[in-house]
């Protein structure tokens, strides 16, 4: 067996012990792009091993998925398949967990009428909210995972060949998830106990408001009361422990819905729908984005924004030290995944109802009533960097320290 097999089994492994951490009897979910096939294939026969009773697999194709978005009638954009959407939420009803294959292009629809793409996303998010739903409140483990694609790795890694830069993300990915350690598992449980420290301390001060300042940034964020910080491993309502990034780097929160203040600019580019956004900056009173520009992709951030009156508000806030692997890599990866764990970021849309207490069973009315944002959409962009300063304003009003310069300034062991 081959170095790189050999850590592409150990990759697999991590994904089903520490990602998902599939159990006996139990469904599994696959979304991937078909270029993914070798590690899918091993991911498979791993579960299987398990006793997985099932591994469904939903493939992608970006070739394909370009073809439909630049020429199908805007009627089949708007109408995602129910039978779809249906198939997808029996599955998880009956306890599958979920896995994601993600590597995409950045590039992909950039010369695509954003419009068709906005319309084609919305009627996605609408038809699978409530398989979204499941995910969003633990009711069913999940994660994510990277795979290097052609296209993403080319991206990266300019002026190699295809094969060159795939093996130099992948090396990336290796490093960054842990597999290049000896015994990635117990890595990840210790990296996973200094998340668990990190969220216990933000959990017992219950600060009210955050306080961000970096250049271009000037931002004051109200916390929900009775707010709860996750971060690392998660626990689904079966009592399942699982890992919904793999990286992960980020411990967070619930921003109530009418208390974000100030201007945000972003640092590193969003990738959104096969486009790239960057450096915009947004502009908050009582919650709402009321102005926003950016350099490029702007009328992709407008649609982002329009989807729905929620679109328009925060519903996650994410604290990462400058110092993570990812960032100290040197590389924008053009991938949420990878670079919101390089860097403090926020999300717009909706909130994981698990970031407030007794949030999963509140209806949408006592949701608005406590300050929790609902959207079709939750949308990570990255705001932190090497100048950013964070206080906490505690319950009587006074400040303390919690980042500078990026970084922690708190001391955890």
């Amino acid at each position: 067996m081959t170095t790189h097999q050999q850590q592409l089994e150990k990759y697999a492994e991590l994904a089903l012990k520490k990602g998902v951490n599939i159990q006996e009897d139990q469904g599994l979910i696959i979304n991937a792009p078909i270029e993914s096939a070798d590690l899918v294939r091993t991911i498979a026969a791993k579960a299987y091993g398990k006793g997985a009773k099932d591994v469904h697999i939903e493939w992608g194709d970006e070739v394909l998925t370009y073809l439909k978005m630049k020429n199908a009638p805007m009627t089949v954009l708007e109408n995602f398949p129910k039978w779809k959407a249906e198939g997808l939420e029996k599955m998880v009803e009956d306890g599958y967990s979920l896995m994601s294959v993600y590597g995409p292009n950045p590039d992909l629809l950039k010369d695509v009428d954003s419009e068709r793409v906005a319309r084609a996303n919305k009627a996605s998010a609408e038809a699978l909210t409530n398989y979204r739903d499941y995910i969003m409140n633990d009711k069913t483990t999940w994660t994510i995972i990277a795979y290097p694609q052609k296209a993403w790795a080319e991206k990266l890694f300019p002026g190699v060949s295809t094969a060159e830069a795939q093996d130099k993300l992948w090396e990336q990915i290796f490093q960054i998830t842990r597999i290049d350690q000896e015994d990635p598992i117990e890595a990840w449980n210790k990296h996973n106990d200094k998340l668990r420290q990190a969220r216990e301390f933000l959990n017992e001060k219950q600060y009210k408001r955050l306080h961000y300042n970096a250049p271009g940034t000037e931002l004051t964020i109200e916390l929900v009361d009775n707010h709860i910080w996750h971060g690392g491993s998660a626990t689904s309502d079966k009592g399942i422990e699982f890992n919904p990034n793999m990286p992960t780097e980020e411990v967070f929160t619930m921003p109530h819905k009418y208390g974000v203040q100030g201007r945000v600019s972003s640092t590193k580019p969003l990738n959104y729908g096969g486009n790239l956004i960057e450096n915009f900056t947004l502009t908050f009173e009582d919650g709402k984005i009321v102005d926003y520009k950016a350099e490029s992709g702007e009328d992709t951030l407008k649609h982002l924004l329009e989807t729905d009156e929620g679109a328009k508000r925060l519903g996650e806030v994410a604290l990462v030290p400058n110092e993570s692997p990812i960032s100290q890599s040197g590389h924008i990866f053009f991938n949420t995944l990878y670079d919101e764990n390089a860097s403090c970021h926020l999300a717009l849309g909706k909130a994981y109802p698990t970031n407030i207490e007794e949030g999963p069973a509140m209806n949408k009315e006592q949701m608005n009533e406590n300050g929790v944002n609902d959207s079709l959409i939750h949308e990570d962009f990255m705001m932190g960097s090497a100048e950013l300063d964070i206080d906490g304003e505690t319950q009587d009003g006074s400040f303390e320290p919690i980042f500078r310069k990026g970084s922690w300034a708190i001391e955890f062991e």
